[in-house]
């Protein structure tokens, strides 16, 4: 039992930092009103942007999928396991990135998290070459670059500059720079352009991890290069279809020659079981409402959900960031007290979830607002009127 002891004390001292995580249970679909733990609860924490994740057409086609192939792929896809829908979802997929990209080719892998291993690990996989991370970066690209045998340094947030000179000390035999390009837990973008310029002029590879601007950034919701107009040959693109695009998984874009390589080296994706053909049927369901209509509507009342929070807010000592996109985060500063700010939100009928370290930097716990296109005005409201008056009541 001292095995279980050891263990207990490092249970007991994150619950004396405030740091316990705790899973709450669903018992309806995804929206924005759910029944939570056996009460119904407008949450704000899902990255359901678009709302389609209980949208009448992707369920239809979630059926649909179930009856053509089945619920399971039964095995990799390097085996048996790559159906005609996945077939079909990355030639589409493919066909949305090819402005951005040259000959693009697109890979569909389980999670997001598994495509950023797959990348880093394996265009990172000769040790004389040298990956650059923003400080900022997801927890997926910070463990695929420790997976790699590739060095690592990490440049400041946002510094264009201070990579660029990293750049230009460097003697790799192959640079590779990696940056979010919406930061998930600020909401800020990175500044693609300047650093694909500097990734241009010193022969480096621009991996853009576009978790949380595909569907929701661009003219036609196709991410963060749409929304700033880039395309390269040095560019490599991983977008997740578990956020905007409502249901599960994520692919890799890029020139064909990277995806080749991907699919000889990659170890998450050539070791894995593939993902539901059901599941690559409905997200090209999804992918439709996305790129149409009904889903520039939704990207349009998005952006007005947005403007009417960050206008109706009145904060003095809580700080709300630098965001445009659909995440809002609250600063409040240390755990105990972002932790009872999310605690009387709940006691009022809202969900927000507290972030605490290790996710951001410790004194800038926060409550992590996400907004989606299935809210109403009216939600937005409640939930402004509620975080001011808690500000204001807050010791």
């Amino acid at each position: 039992m001292d095995l279980i002891a050891t263990i207990d004390r490092q249970l007991d001292d994150l619950a004396a930092r405030s740091l316990t995580r705790r899973r709450r249970v669903t018992d309806s679909a995804c929206a924005p009103r759910q029944v939570v733990d056996g009460r119904e609860l407008l949450a704000f924490c899902s990255n359901d942007y678009l709302g389609l994740a209980a949208h009448p057409r992707v369920i239809e086609a979630l059926r649909e999928g179930a009856q053509l192939y089945g619920a399971g792929s039964g095995a990799s896809h390097l085996v048996s396991g790559h159906s005609r829908a996945h077939h079909l979802l990355e030639e589409t997929l493919a066909e949305w990135m090819a402005p951005h990209l040259e000959q693009a080719r697109a890979l569909t892998m389980c999670t997001g998290y598994m495509a950023n291993l797959a990348i880093l690990s394996a265009l990172g996989a000769d040790a004389e070459a040298m990956i650059f991370s923003e400080a900022l970066n997801h927890a997926s690209l910070i463990d695929g670059a420790r997976l790699a045998k590739a060095g690592v340094t990490v440049y400041p947030h946002g510094d264009v500059e201070a990579l660029t000179k990293l750049l230009e000390a460097s003697s790799a035999s192959t640079k590779i720079v990696v940056t979010d390009s919406v930061f998930s837990m600020d909401g800020d973008l990175a500044p693609l352009p300047a650093l694909l310029a500097a990734c241009e002029r010193h022969g480096a590879w621009l991996v853009v991890d576009d978790a949380h601007g595909f569907g929701v950034l661009g003219a036609q919701g196709r991410g963060a290069l749409e929304h700033f107009g880039l395309r390269s040959a040095n560019l490599i693109y991983m977008g997740t279809l578990g956020k905007a695009a409502g249901v599960g998984g994520a692919f890799i874009a890029a020139h064909a020659s990277v995806i080749d390589l991907l699919v000889q080296r990659a170890r998450p994706y050539i070791y894995t079981t593939a993902c539901p053909p059901a599941l690559a049927h409905v997200l090209l369901a999804s992918l439709a409402i996305m790129g149409g209509d009904e889903g520039a509507e939704r990207r349009a009342h998005l952006a007005a959900l947005v403007e009417q929070l960050r206008g109706s807010l009145r904060l003095d000592r809580w700080n709300l960031a630098a965001s445009t996109t659909p995440i809002q985060p609250v600063i409040i500063g240390s755990n105990d007290a972002a932790l009872r700010a999310a605690s009387a939100l709940h006691a009022q009928g809202l969900w927000v979830p507290a972030i605490r370290p290790p996710t951001v930097a410790p004194g800038t716990a926060r409550l992590r607002v996400t907004l989606s296109a299935a809210h109403a005005l009216a939600d937005v409201a409640q939930l402004a009127q509620a975080l001011n008056e808690l500000e204001k009541a807050a010791p």
